[in-house]
């Protein structure tokens, strides 16, 4: 095992994926991510993104890693996990400190970084996240970075995301029961926003939308910050299962004609076409013919109904103008026919379809599909967390900011 390889799990509802990649390059302080080998299995033990049964998780993820480890060449004996679900929490936090030196050090960021931490949190939640918002010195706010900058008093505000404890624990315990360790958890949406969104995008502010199969997650950024983590619990299969209910068809019938048949909206069909489907029951080998329409009809209700919990939560955030970029939307849900079309609608903004493309090298074709988004985005997680530890140089001690998802540092 070479100390240079790096591994993403991300455990979803209806599957489950895994990317080892190699950190390339003779520049460590920014170094390539060189895709090395990816797997991908179907889950049955995940609901609304809560392992629901160890042992079927734990075979999807022993079978993912056997698989990226095979193509890649290499073993691994440790990943950067997803997490995600109505448990997570976020909320702001200050930090106040006053200067002893003329210029502000590492040691007195780590203190207001500490201060900004020390909250109380129940027996049965955990830290996934502190997330450096804002610096203020002297009370002079929209400060970045203040390091080396003079002043008596230091003030940060930090963004801090919890999870409750029993599903962490059970993530942690189904990588080990598959034979590896979890070296960190990491928020999904803010996984996904690094590998699909730009610097630009997060500055003149931007709503990132994961549509997943168990749930819809959403992340909203504003001037280069995460300002707002929400989970709405419906996503893909929800549609589906609209589908068995409004056709009476098999479940797995109903995701093929999702997938194959289906549409954001009723305009985007010929309303005289029609589509060869199956029954009902187990075994049925009776085909019926249904309108695409009414496919498009079933799936357009329930898209609005999520989108527009989406377009409640932009609008409840008091942020200083409009989205700029508008909404990406990402996920596995995302490769619906018409979907960005049914979203400029709903929104009343620009929308696009966010696939991995920040800074991949090797295999990245074979992740360029928004369905792998969250588990691109650990490896690129894992790459940030290398250069501020695994090299034995802080970023911060070092006065660099690496450009790839350099609002999300963590200080421990």
């Amino acid at each position: 095992m070479r100390s240079n390889l790096i591994a993403g799990l991300d455990i979803g509802t209806t599957k489950t994926c895994a990317v080892i990649a190699e950190l390339d390059g003779d520049d460590w302080r920014h170094p390539q991510i060189k895709i090395l080998g990816a797997g991908q299995a179907r889950t049955s033990g995940i609901r609304r993104e809560i392992v629901s049964d160890l042992e079927e998780t734990t075979q999807a993820v022993r079978n993912v890693m056997k698989e990226a480890e095979l193509m890649a060449g290499v073993t691994v004996d440790r990943v950067y996990a997803g997490i995600a679900g109505d448990h997570v929490c976020t909320r702001s936090s200050l930090g106040v400190v006053a200067l002893q030196d003329e210029e502000i050090t590492v040691d007195d960021l780590a203190r207001v970084h500490e201060v900004a931490r020390a909250v109380a949190l129940p027996p049965d939640r955990e830290m996934l996240h502190a997330i450096p918002q804002e610096y203020v010195v002297d009370h002079q706010p929209g400060i970045k970075d203040p390091l080396g900058m003079t002043g008596t008093r230091l003030e940060c505000e930090v963004y801090l995301v919890t999870c409750a404890s029993q599903p962490a624990s059970n993530i942690r315990k189904v990588v080990q029961r598959a034979g590896y360790r979890v070296q960190e958890l990491v928020l999904e949406p803010l996984a996904a926003s690094l590998a699909v969104l730009n610097e630009d995008e997060k500055e003149v502010g931007v709503a990132l939308v994961d549509l997943g199969a168990g749930s819809t997650d959403v992340g909203v950024f504003y001037e280069g910050r995460i300002r707002h983590i929400a989970t709405i619990r419906w996503g893909g299969t929800t549609l589906t299962t609209d589908l068995v209910r409004g056709l009476s068809m098999p479940f797995a019938e109903a995701q093929r004609a999702k997938e194959r048949f289906g549409a954001a909206s009723t305009k985007l069909v010929n309303h005289r076409e029609t589509v060869d489907l199956g029954g009902n029951g187990p075994g049925s080998q009776q085909r019926r013919a249904v309108a695409r329409e009414l496919i498009a009809h079933v799936l357009e209700e329930r898209l609005d109904e999520i989108f527009g919990l989406v377009r409640r939560e932009i609008d409840a955030l008091d942020l200083p103008g409009p989205l700029g970029a508008g909404v990406v939307l990402t996920g596995g849900g995302a490769g619906l026919e018409g979907l960005v079309e049914f979203g400029q609608h709903v929104f009343s903004a620009p929308v696009r379809i966010g696939v991995p493309m920040n800074g991949l090298t090797g295999l990245a074709d074979s992740l360029a599909r928004p369905k792998f988004a969250t588990v691109a985005g650990l490896v690129t997680y894992a790459a940030e967390r290398f250069v501020e530890t695994g090299a034995g140089t802080s970023t911060l001690a070092s006065g660099l900011v690496s450009r790839v998802g350099s609002w999300l540092k963590e200080f421990f």
